[in-house]
């Protein structure tokens, strides 16, 4: 049952609760008795309809918490739970006091923008992203009167690409440096394996003897720094994917000298043994997952098909590799910058 009294020169409202067998009050003051009906009666109607009022003043912290531990943590494997899971300390910082029913999307976008000033734009992408998830929990819960959450903006700082692919004559730089040395150390067969493949460090280092084929690699498990899952990124990312005779026989050359894992994990020391690789071959520097772009952009230099490549690196579709893989090869871009040119000299004839 709803009330409004009129306080001097302004209305309270007021709006019974039922919540875990206790009657609660929701209470709203307004400067004119219309506002105070309209409030009164969305209220009702929210209750008529099933929607959880008396749940929307719990802290947004607590019920973010609540849905990382309890709704996520069976919904996601568990690589990307730890991710989720290092959301908890921002979301505690950013919004600490303030009530599901106190949120909206300006409110909220201040909040954000103020994290994003101090951290990367991808960074705060993400954070977005995870943040939206559980606006629009809560809003099929009905502890918020709408999902706000595709208003909110990804902002932050540019940060310098770092995943570069190699130009055309690097790649044959280091991948024929790691052929003729792959003996010498297994690092540069992993290396050699990622420039022939692109595939991920992960699934590299899943690697297990059985997982060799002539002349081929089965990708069936991903090894993470941070837990014990060998669960695969996405059902795609299971795979078969063929390599040269040269590429497979050092393979199988290593493998045989193993028992299990093809190679070693060395503490996931593999940024740091690509770095000094790169700076002793004079190359540009990038990162291990920039030998997986510099593979896909070689293939597409080389008009492979686009369904071909998305396939061969895991994707979910192509337009995953449209997005984040369609890196032009620095000769390839010269050449369609020349072919551009022409054609269009061609008009003026």
């Amino acid at each position: 049952m709803a009330t409004i009294i009129k306080r001097g020169k302004s209305y309270r409202a007021t709006v019974s609760l039922y919540k875990k067998g206790e009657y609660k009050r929701e209470t709203k003051t307004f400067n004119n008795k219309k506002d105070a009906e309209l409030w009164t009666l969305e209220m009702e109607l929210e209750k008529g309809r099933g929607k959880n009022i008396a749940e929307r003043s719990t802290l947004f912290t607590d019920f973010y918490r609540n849905w990382v531990e309890t709704v996520k943590k069976n919904d996601v494997r568990e690589a990307t739970f730890v991710n989720y899971k290092r959301t908890l300390v921002v979301v505690d910082s950013l919004f600490d006091g303030i009530q599901l029913k106190h949120l909206d999307d300006i409110i909220m976008q201040k909040k954000i923008d103020k994290y994003a000033e101090s951290h990367s734009k991808k960074t705060v992408k993400e954070l977005v992203l995870k943040i939206r998830g559980s606006l629009k929990y809560a809003y099929a819960r009905g502890l918020i009167t709408n999902d706000f959450g595709h208003l909110l903006k990804s902002k932050g700082k540019e940060l310098p690409k770092r995943n570069i692919p190699l130009s055309v004559t690097e790649f044959k730089l280091l991948r024929q440096y790691c052929l003729n040395h792959a003996e010498e150390d297994e690092f540069n067969v992993l290396v050699a394996l990622a420039l022939e493949t692109g595939a991920r460090r992960g699934e590299l280092l899943g690697l297990k003897k059985e997982d060799i084929f002539e002349y081929g690699i089965k990708v069936r498990r991903s090894i993470s720094p941070t837990n014990d899952d060998t669960q695969l990124k996405t059902k795609h990312s299971k795979r078969d994917i063929s390599i040269n005779k040269d590429i497979y026989q050092i393979l199988v050359n290593l493998a045989n000298t193993k028992t299990d894992y093809v190679f070693d994990w060395n503490g996931f020391r593999q940024a740091g043994q690509l770095q000094r690789l790169l700076k002793q071959l004079d190359l540009t520097k990038t990162t291990f997952h920039g030998l997986r772009d510099t593979h896909a952009s070689f293939l597409f230099s080389k008009d492979i098909s686009l369904d071909f490549i998305s396939r061969r690196l895991g994707h979910n579709s192509i337009l995953t590799t449209q997005q984040y893989y369609l890196e032009l090869m620095p000769e390839k871009k010269h050449q369609q910058d020349a072919d551009a040119l022409s054609l269009l000299n061609d008009l003026s004839l």
